[in-house]
């Protein structure tokens, strides 16, 4: 109950309505010289796609980009996935707001707790969900993503898709006439994002003003944290060897911001000094694994490890998107220590996405 009330104090800008109707990996395959392995992301952060004859989605919102939103957005949306998730706790099952709808969930990169917390928290709410693999669509392949965006608008009520190539969930959102929700892309991952900042308002107490450190691989989580900084102000250190540093247009999107404090460094145990947050990640992402023992080499002295910890100092809590690599970026000891809140995190996934799906229904 702390936690929520930390919650609401860091949201009293936003209405009350939220808790009212209650009561009624990863990034695109770097070269290992690192020469090409920027171009992809500035395109697809850059894209657009051009209005769609006769589509009609002007009263409706999609999630693809934190950034998309305002502070007053988000933190509202942290509030409502607060009071969902406290609902459901409490064994409560009469919130039913996605009662008689449907939601396709496009998967061509397989994922574990993007599946089961979509899936889940849809029924949970009421709603039905279906699972489309890799080979139920292959999507630009087998058949157009313009063509499958509007096919699936006519079947259901709001499209989820975690894919490789960012242009695809440009594509979709640009053709469907229902809402589209990214649940990950190369370029970036706003629903996980979206579960570390309910998790840290948790386990801190606030989101404003946290010093949150990564250390690893500059990927499509980092793009996704600096794209949060860009509307919520706190210091974001992003340590990382050298080459393999995030998006630099990215960088300067929430740096141009004004908003948060913004630092890109290359020494792990001189950033993680009086951090509220270490955060991890794997070296080497899906689509990434022929470059693993690359990776390995490169990243030496990146690992977070209990000496590491240490020196963040005792209030530190340890995350990581998972799944981790035990051993390689992250000690076992570090996943298991009692500052270790991954798993939490990871249960946030369905309450923060519950909320997500929540606003882009105007529910």
């Amino acid at each position: 109950m702390a936690a929520a009330c930390s919650l609401r104090s860091d949201a009293s800008l936003l209405s009350s309505s939220s808790s009212s109707s209650i009561a009624g990996g990863r990034l695109l395959h770097r070269s290992a010289a690192g020469s090409r392995r920027r171009g992809w992301i500035s395109a697809a952060a850059s894209t657009s796609v051009p209005p769609v004859q006769g589509r009609s989605k002007t009263a409706l919102k999609d999630f693809i980009h934190i950034s998309d939103f305002d502070k007053a957005t988000i933190m509202n949306i942290l509030q409502r996935a607060s009071d969902v998730k406290a609902l459901l706790k409490s064994g409560d099952r009469s919130f039913l707001p996605f009662k008689g709808k449907s939601m396709a969930m496009i998967f061509t990169k397989p994922s574990m707790r993007t599946r089961v917390s979509f899936e889940t928290g849809f029924f949970l709410l009421g709603g039905h969900a279906i699972y489309l693999g890799p080979d139920d669509i292959q999507m630009g392949k087998r058949e157009e993503t313009r063509d499958v965006a509007r096919v699936l608008s006519r079947y259901n009520d709001i499209i989820m898709a975690r894919v490789f190539a960012h242009q695809d969930i440009l594509d979709l959102a640009a053709y469907a006439t229902v809402p589209v929700v990214n649940g990950l892309t190369d370029y970036n991952h706003p629903c996980q994002i979206m579960a570390d900042a309910l998790t840290i308002i948790e386990h801190v107490g606030h989101l404003e003003g946290t010093k949150v450190v990564y250390v690893g691989d500059g990927n499509n989580i980092v793009h996704s944290w600096l794209l949060l900084a860009a509307v919520v102000p706190f210091h974001f250190v992003c340590v990382c060897p050298k080459g393999f540093e995030p998006d630099a247009k990215t960088i300067e999107k929430a740096r141009s911001a004004g908003i948060s404090k913004i630092e890109i460094t290359n020494d792990p145990r001189e950033a993680v000094k009086g951090a509220d947050v270490v955060y991890s990640d794997v070296w080497a992402s899906m689509g990434q694994k022929e470059e693993a023992e690359y990776r390995n080499k490169k990243f030496q002295g990146f690992q977070v490890d209990e000496a590491l910890m240490e020196m963040a100092g005792s209030k530190a809590h340890f995350m990581h998107c998972l799944p981790a690599e035990r051993g390689i970026e992250v000690t076992d000891g570090v996943v298991e220590a009692p500052n270790s809140i991954v798993f939490t995190q990871a249960e946030n996934r369905m309450h923060a996405q519950n909320a997500i799906l929540l606003h882009v229904f105007g529910v």
